[in-house]
């Protein structure tokens, strides 16, 4: 019987096409078999007309529906930062997804069909436009395709060797160029540099973690004028503008000593960071931190020795060099605050004493007005008290060598030849030997003698 039963129910399921086994009744996972004239009785209530039950529904607050189609392509063709951590996504760049949205227009494809309301107006004039289709358009997908051929290969571009940062391709040391024209004034002459480059992250309750860009810049005409400035944006463009133009509204003068170095040294310090700036000759070079060096060209400073101490913190190195800059004092200053003569001793001029700067109202103490206890030395003065570190040098280990007592008795004769040279020029005028005015031959002509002593 339940074999009949079951031949019978597939007999009708194939032929009539009514309805199926799973519309039966299951039992434990199974169609229950039942007789011939239930299942007529049922064939009948399922060729009664019906309404239908299952209605189509659009969900409007899908994914795609609240995300725009830019953060779409976005998702599709970059990495998230996790992903990144991970090491993945480092060949984005060279072969990215084609964006096949571009070019697109809503309402238009290769069939070139006009819609009203979706890219022609329901009423024209007084007429309803009718639905109606347009001649194709060859060129279109031509063009669509030559846009697509486009996005195949993605390459970064070459940065000069000039223009390259500290390290590479990275942000930090480039130069972004001059600020903003705000107006008829325009920045000429001046050039910005990025210090500091980050990605900054807070935690908002309504965003979640919120991730922005920080910039730190300097900027400058290389004339003694310039000024830095920290800016976040979401994005590296807006952050770089919103940086450099607000580090030109905030520009300092720096005096300069020839145009080449700083006036005198002086120790400055911001947080834990100290620094020790010691003026150097003409053609000494800017021997410092990289993030100094920067903010010294920028300014126009060329010749300069800077020890750091402490943190070697971006923003603390910036702030304390610039804070050093800003407290300079000129030799006339120095000498107005003292009441007394400023005077240089310089090794080219054998250290004679030269008169610097004077009190502008004359009056200069005496050395019984001086307090014993008051400090006179000028690197103590601008150095406020403080002492640099420096390295103890040691004798250079050929000294205690046999050989180099040899090499000292074989060169004895010519080892104060130029001192010498330096006294006769400064006694006599020229250098000639001591028999010149009994022998006017032992005189110099062009660097040599004009005859034989």
């Amino acid at each position: 019987m339940a074999g009949a039963g079951a031949a019978r129910i597939a007999n009708i399921t194939l032929n009539r096409r009514l309805f199926s086994i799973s519309s039966l009744p299951l039992y434990n996972g199974r169609a229950r078999c039942t007789s011939t004239l239930a299942l007529v009785n049922k064939r009948k209530e399922f060729c009664q007309p019906s309404l239908q039950l299952i209605q189509p529904v659009r969900n409007t607050n899908s994914f795609f529906n609240r995300t725009s189609a830019e953060q779409l392509w976005k998702g599709v063709t970059s990495v998230s930062n996790a992903g990144k951590k991970k090491g993945r996504g480092k060949g984005v760049g060279k072969a990215m997804s084609k964006n096949l949205n571009r070019g697109q227009i809503i309402g238009v494809g290769e069939e070139n069909m006009v819609w009203p309301g979706l890219n022609a107006p329901v009423i024209q004039g007084r007429e309803l436009v009718q639905q109606k289709q347009l001649p194709k358009d060859e060129e279109r997908q031509a063009t669509l395709v030559r846009l697509r051929d486009t996005m195949g290969k993605y390459r970064r571009m070459k940065i000069d060797p000039l223009e390259r940062g500290w390290s590479g391709t990275r942000m930090g040391g480039r130069s972004v160029g001059p600020p903003d024209p705000i107006g008829e004034d325009a920045f000429e002459g001046f050039d910005t540099c990025v210090l500091e480059f980050k990605f900054v992250t807070c935690m908002t309750a309504v965003f979640g973690r919120r991730r922005r860009v920080s910039i730190f810049v300097v900027t400058g005409n290389g004339n003694g004028l310039g000024g830095f400035a920290l800016a976040k944006a979401t994005t590296v463009q807006g952050a770089t503008r919103r940086a450099k133009n607000k580090a030109a509204q905030n520009l300092l003068q720096f005096p300069l000593y020839n145009d080449h170095t700083v006036l005198h040294d002086f120790f400055s310090h911001f947080g834990k960071t100290k620094l020790y700036v010691k003026k150097m000759p003409e053609g000494y070079g800017l021997v410092c931190h990289r993030v100094i060096q920067t903010i010294c060209r920028v300014i126009g400073i060329k010749d300069i020795y800077v020890k750091v101490e402490g943190s070697i913190c971006v923003q603390n190195m910036t702030k304390a060099f610039i804070m050093g800059l800003t407290q300079q004092k000129t030799h006339q200053q120095l000498a107005d605050e003292k009441r007394l003569h400023l005077v240089e001793f310089r090794e080219e001029n054998l250290n004679f004493p030269k008169v610097v700067a004077s009190p502008q109202d004359a009056v200069v103490r005496t050395l019984g007005q001086i307090p014993k206890d008051e400090e006179l030395d000028f690197d103590r003065v601008v150095l406020d008290g403080k002492v640099r570190l420096q390295r103890k040098k040691f004798p250079r280990f050929y000294t205690k060598l046999p050989g180099y007592q040899i090499y000292l008795k074989k060169y004895a004769k010519t080892r104060n030849q130029e001192k010498v040279k330096i006294d006769i020029m400064a006694r006599e005028g020229e250098v000639c030997s001591f028999y010149a005015d009994q022998h006017p031959e032992c005189r110099l002509k062009w660097g040599k003698y004009e005859g034989n002593v």
